[in-house]
Formats: C-alpha cells, structure tokens, sequence
C-alpha cells in the first residue's frame, strides 16, 4: 500500500470515520484506535486495521507505535456531549485531558511529532461577536469546552518541550453524511439538530422540540454555523502541511449560520415530507447566534467547503438515514 500511515484515534466515530475514508482514498495506510464505546465497527473499512482498546492503555498505546511508523496523529476520540459534561465535570476534565496527554506522550516517545487534535468552538463560551475568529476571547461555558481548552494547553507545552507539532481545529456542528452514503451519523443519545428532525420526519425519532422562539434572531430561533462532515475530513488533511511552519490553531466554519426554523424547512424540502415538532422554553446557556470564521484557514491552506450550503449537508444525512434508520447497529431494538 503506497502513501503515509497515520494513527486515527476514534476512527469509529462520527467525524474521525470519515477522515479515514478520505486519508484511505488518498492511498495512506490507517490504523484506527478505538474503545467503541461510542463508535461503530462497521465505520471502519477493511482497508483500516482497528484496535480495540482505550487510550489510558498506555502498554496497548505502545505496541501500536512500535508496530509501524506513524506520520502523524489524528486525535478524535472524547467524551463530547455538553449537557453531560455539566452533569460529570471532573469525569470529563480527567479523561479528556489524560488520555489525551498519554497519546501525546506515546506519539512523542515513538518520535511521531505531528498531532491534529480535533478540538471544539465550546471553547469560546458566549462570544461577544460573530463571526467568531481565533481573536476572540477564549472563555469556556461548559466542561466539555474547558477539558479541550486543557488538552490544547497540554499540546502547546508538548511542542515547547518534545517538539510535537499539533494542530488544532475548533468547530461547532459538524453535520451532513459521506456523499457516497457508506458511513453517516449514528450517535445514542443523539443530540444533533439535523438527525433529530430527520428522524421525526421519518417516524424513527419522537416529535422534535424547538428550544426557544424569542431570541434576538429574523425568526425568533437560534443560528448555528453547520459544516459538512466531508468537509471537516479535508480541513485536518489540509493542515497537515501547514504543521512544517509550526503549531496552529485554527477556527472552521461555514461563515453562514442558519436557524432551527430554516433547518426544519430544509429537511421537510429535501425529504419531501412534514417534521413533525413542538416548542418549549429556551434551554440555559444557549446563546442566539454562534457562527465560526474560517478565514485564516482559507488563507493558510486553500481550504473551502465543498458541501456548504445548508441543503447540500441535509441531502447527504437523509439519504443516509432513510437507507439506515437504525444506523449501524442492527440489534438497536425498534
């Protein structure tokens, strides 16, 4: 097999999949690092050898990096959810950031010195101005957001020291299904906006509740920045490049937001079918309009969304889930 090798770390995932079928297609060797407690062992494709185990094992972590030479670390695997994080900040601040400073520790031993870290837009908290560049003020709200904000501190230290470069990419929603239709998003508990009214359009999911209709917005629900998942894959190949100048951090998004309300009409125009929902109350912490720039990684890597308008993303994640209403998981009772 011709081409790099890299170690994808949550590969089983939802976005770390769909790297690996992009870095597959560019003919490199993958290895995915999985515990699965939240990803999916049909993800990963045959060509991708899968290890099943955890990141605090440092003696599994070991083996694999003495098995072959890695160019370079793609880092997905987390715990991720934000309400969750409220509810078991300590829990997700140590696992996060350990685990994540044990693969650094491992890549740096084994004289692996590019990191991409697949870090979250959480970290800016309530911004005080949309688009939200790499200036604004970094002010987590949320768990989640502060044990990225660790690991990204743990990294910088990482490259002072060891000379790991690592690049880290902040975003907020990442959305859509490979276009191909041969992985897409499978999460439980799902609390992405655009599986959950798809599938109260398909009947696979309850009514979808509308959080809130009187924010500061042109129709009253909030705005959200949506990035193709496929497009996500490109950006963390593309910065793999820009890691010979040094370390970087990068802020990406489509640069266009769009409302609850506008989702819920672009899955009813693309699945041809009405959304069933309701409203409730606004949920705390949830800020009106939360939109990324991606501007400076435009500039720096040539990098633009192929798939980012807002029918485009929907398209994608209704063919994927009206061909597989139960995901991967076909012992998921009806």
């Amino acid at each position: 097999m011709s081409g790099a090798c890299f170690l994808v770390t949550g590969g089983a995932g939802y976005v770390g999949s769909h790297l690996v079928q992009a870095l597959l297609a560019r003919g490199d060797q993958v290895v995915v690092f999985d515990d699965l407690r939240q990803g999916h062992r049909a993800a990963v494709p045959s060509e991708a050898e899968l290890v099943v185990a955890s990141l605090s094992d440092r003696a599994r972590l070991a083996e694999v990096f003495a098995s072959r030479r890695f160019d370079a670390v793609f880092h997905f695997a987390a715990l991720s959810l934000v309400g969750e994080s409220m509810r078991e900040p300590l829990r997700y601040c140590v696992e996060n950031l350990s685990n994540s400073l044990t693969l650094a520790e491992a890549a740096v031993q084994a004289g692996c010195r590019r990191f991409v870290l697949s870090s979250t837009a959480a970290l800016f908290g309530f911004p005080k101005h949309t688009p939200i560049d790499e200036a604004a003020e970094v002010a987590p709200a949320s768990a989640y957001g502060e044990s990225k904000l660790m690991v990204e501190r743990g990294l910088h230290w990482a490259d002072q020291v060891h000379g790991l470069r690592s690049a880290c990419l902040r975003y907020f929603n990442a959305a859509g299904a490979d276009p191909a239709g041969r992985i897409g998003e499978d999460h439980e508990p799902e609390t992405h906006l655009i599986p959950l009214a798809i599938g109260a359009a398909l009947g696979t999911r309850p009514p979808l509740t509308v959080f809130g209709t009187d924010y500061p917005t042109p129709d009253g629900t909030c705005i959200r920045d949506y990035v193709h998942v496929a497009d996500l894959a490109d950006a963390h190949i593309r910065v793999l490049e820009r890691l010979e100048a040094g370390s970087c951090r990068y802020n990406v998004g489509s640069g266009t937001g769009y409302s609850v309300k506008q989702v819920i009409e672009s899955v009813e125009r693309i699945g041809g079918r009405p959304v069933p929902h309701g409203f409730g109350p606004r949920r705390a912490g949830d800020p009106a309009v939360l939109v990324a720039s991606s501007e400076a990684l435009r500039r720096d890597t040539g990098w633009s969304p192929r798939l980012g308008a807002l029918d485009d993303i929907v398209r994608t994640a209704w063919a994927w889930h009206a061909a597989h209403p139960r995901g991967f998981d076909d012992r998921r009772p009806n």
